[in-house]
């Protein structure tokens, strides 16, 4: 919605300048009136960290958000109010995409509002599932305890983001070098090499070259055209139901990288679940919650079919088993905690081993794709190299003889 700025006078003539966001300048009017002010000026602001194409806001890194939390927590539990907290947190903001946000926060709070309902409509920012955990942490009376138990979920998948995304950096680097520097052969060396040999009978690994050559030269519209044309293909497959069944099951059963993906969401989802239960949240209402988490549709499916199966008497590892996504010593963990009480605990220590061992399963990937990368470059001017000589060495024996 969008944010108002105000001057208003309050009764006994003071004059009153603040920001409020409602749908139309009219509601903001009555917005005020309802504060017993009399509004002089509303104007429609463009908030800062607004996207310039789109209006919208830009979406806030989850390292803020879970320094947000934690700071909010301390705060409350310091005794402060929530719209001061908010308020401060505003103004102590460094981005300013952030602080609009709580600015926008502060007043749908202000107007009535639960600090959750003010949340949840800023899903570029907070998450659904932050939302309803904050929920429950007002309705039960323990925010604080909520909020820093969000704050260290945040920041621990945040951490293992950065470290795939940042361990991925250097065979990215990698590829664009050896692609690079292929292209570059291609237009600049291979055709002056040609002219050299085009007398003669060419092996095939040469007319390969020549042919990718005269291609990136001559035909470089049609080729950009065709490449475009196949993403905006594959883009809409992805975005169609049978694309994104397609795609859920490849990021699950991909060589390699779906192991690590799997176990990924696994830990996600324990912490959530784990943290949801700890909260006082029943455990059936914490699946429901938890299973958007896994962020892969079959995953999700399958803690569906779990949840239901729970709600009709059976025991949790037992439908989970059928899914035949959960390792089995996850769900052996998750048995023993059914029985013994602790499922909430079992569950967090099940996301704290298996991140640990996922985190040293990614860097093994990246130090297997390093070498792959170096070797695919290695091959691609070898091949090319090996189809530029193969004609001069023919000459040379020809002359030779």
């Amino acid at each position: 919605m969008p944010t108002f700025a105000y001057k208003a006078r309050s009764q006994t003539g003071e004059s009153v300048n603040g920001t409020l966001v409602a749908d139309t300048c009219i509601a903001a009017a009555r917005m005020l009136d309802e504060r017993s002010l009399l509004p002089v000026q509303i104007d429609e602001v463009r908030l800062a960290g607004r996207s310039i194409l789109t209006g919208r806001t830009r979406r806030i890194s989850a390292s803020k958000i879970g320094v947000l939390y934690e700071q909010l927590a301390d705060l409350l539990r310091a005794g402060v109010p929530v719209l001061r907290a908010l308020n401060v947190l505003s103004k102590a903001a460094g981005a300013p995409a952030l602080a609009a946000v709580l600015r926008e926060v502060h007043d749908e709070v202000a107007g009535g509002q639960t600090l959750a309902d003010a949340l949840e409509k800023h899903p570029h920012a907070f998450a659904p599932l932050h939302a309803a955990m904050i929920r429950a942490g007002e309705k039960g009376g323990f925010l604080e305890d909520v909020l820093t138990r969000l704050s260290d979920f945040v920041q621990r998948q945040d951490a293992l983001r950065n470290k795939f995304i940042g361990s991925m950096i250097y065979p990215c680097v990698l590829l664009a070098g050896a692609l690079g520097a292929v292209t570059l052969l291609m237009l600049f060396v291979v055709p002056r090499i040609r002219s050299l040999l085009e007398a003669q009978d060419l092996p095939w690994a040469s007319r390969i070259v020549f042919g990718i050559s005269d291609a990136l030269r001559e035909q470089y519209l049609a080729i950009g055209g065709v490449l475009l044309l196949a993403g905006v293909l594959l883009a809409a497959f992805l975005h169609s139901e049978v694309g994104r069944g397609y795609w859920a099951q490849l990021q699950l059963y991909a060589p390699g990288i779906g192991n690590i993906y799997t176990m990924v969401a696994l830990c996600r989802f324990c912490r959530i679940f784990g943290t949801l239960l700890a909260n006082g949240i029943p455990i059936l209402h914490a699946l429901r919650i938890a299973k958007d988490s896994a962020g892969n549709p079959i995953l999700a499916r399958a803690i569906e079919q779990a949840a239901e199966s729970v709600s009709a008497g059976e025991s949790l590892a037992t439908p989970l088993a059928r899914s035949r996504v959960f390792p089995p010593a996850m769900l052996d963990m998750i048995a023993v905690a059914e029985e013994s009480n602790t499922l909430e605990k079992v569950l967090v220590e099940i996301a704290d081993t298996q991140e640990a061992r996922t985190a040293r399963q990614i860097d093994l990937f990246v130090r297997l794709i390093e070498p792959m990368m170096l070797l695919i470059m290695g091959m691609m001017v070898m091949f090319i190299a090996v189809a530029l000589l193969l004609p001069i060495v023919r000459m040379a024996t020809a002359g030779i003889r």
